[in-house]
């Protein structure tokens, strides 16, 4: 009958397969070779006596009954650092890591000032920003908040809904000088419009504008947001640019706005198992009341 093994023996287990050899497990561990021995030949014992390594000229080589208790081992180490760092966090609540994801071009323009302050009130606190076009899996914990521009859609998730951004197109005073101003969502199709390559954007953009939407409708395609917005501010093109950002650039010029206003909701989210953590908590409000302000 299988024992359930102590976690010390998996430790030696893992650090083995890591190092190869008894005494390369004994220095990572920072125990003797003789104690790390013992581990493996108790952790063989409680599986019922399977052999986990086999002896060669290179060191240790591990069975197939190894290599498959491997990932599982992984995982149980993952989980326990995962626990430590939760007991470290109670013991001090204002101090850790927490991972924040958000589009690139509202982790690049909005968010830094609003994590500037957040560090200067809280410089213990770590903030690791993961800014991508993919909605990360929260429930998987991909990250701990993410800030969305869109109704979240997953259960189990703590979600604040900021307010919404109005979503304009704008164009350079130099491109608009250049080629003249559109006056109809038709006149769009006689100027360089900036868009997508291979990712569609948002269904509501594309309802909006009630004209076909396709990738041929842009002369500059790119799936980067902040890629499009360089080229707006260069003059390149015309694009939606949301208007607390465009309203930066004195150059910028808002146009269609008769025809085309586009609310995109903003949203803070977290996993509801994590309302209770204090840091994930302070950073969660920052961000609320931060981007109600960027709003406006």
């Amino acid at each position: 009958m299988v024992s359930d093994p102590d976690w010390n023996l998996w430790r030696a287990f893992l650090a083995v397969m890591e190092e190869g050899s008894l005494s390369g497990a004994a220095r990572t561990l920072a125990i003797s070779q003789p104690t790390v021995g013992r581990h493996i030949e108790a952790l063989e014992a409680a599986l019922g006596g399977e052999s986990l390594f086999t002896r060669s000229p290179g060191g240790l080589r591990p069975t197939r009954a190894a290599q498959a208790l491997a990932p599982h081992a992984k995982a149980m180490a993952a989980a326990a650092a995962t626990l430590a760092r939760t007991a470290a966090g109670e013991a001090d609540e204002m101090s850790g890591v927490v991972r924040l994801t958000a589009s690139e071009i509202v982790g690049a323009e909005v968010l830094p000032p609003i994590l500037a302050d957040f560090r200067e009130a809280w410089p213990r606190i770590e903030i690791e920003l993961a800014l991508t076009s993919r909605q990360e899996d929260l429930l998987r914990r991909d990250a701990d908040i993410a800030v969305r521009m869109a109704t979240p859609t997953q259960a189990a998730l703590l979600a604040r809904r900021v307010g919404a951004v109005p979503l304009i197109f704008h164009g350079h005073q130099r491109y608009l000088q250049a080629h003249g101003e559109p006056r109809t969502l038709a006149d769009l199709a006689g100027h360089s419009l900036i868009g997508y390559d291979r990712l569609r954007p948002f269904e509501s953009i594309t309802r909006t504008l009630s004209i076909p939407v396709t990738r041929e409708l842009f002369a500059l395609r790119t799936d980067n947001e902040l890629a499009q917005l360089a080229l707006l501010r260069a003059g390149a093109g015309l694009c939606p640019c949301q208007r607390p950002i465009a309203e930066r650039d004195p150059a910028l010029v808002p146009i269609l706005q008769d025809v085309f206003v586009l609310e995109l909701e903003m949203w803070v989210v977290m996993h509801e198992d994590l309302k209770t953590d204090r840091r994930l908590r302070r950073l969660f409000d920052h961000l609320v009341t931060g981007l109600k302000g960027y709003i406006g």
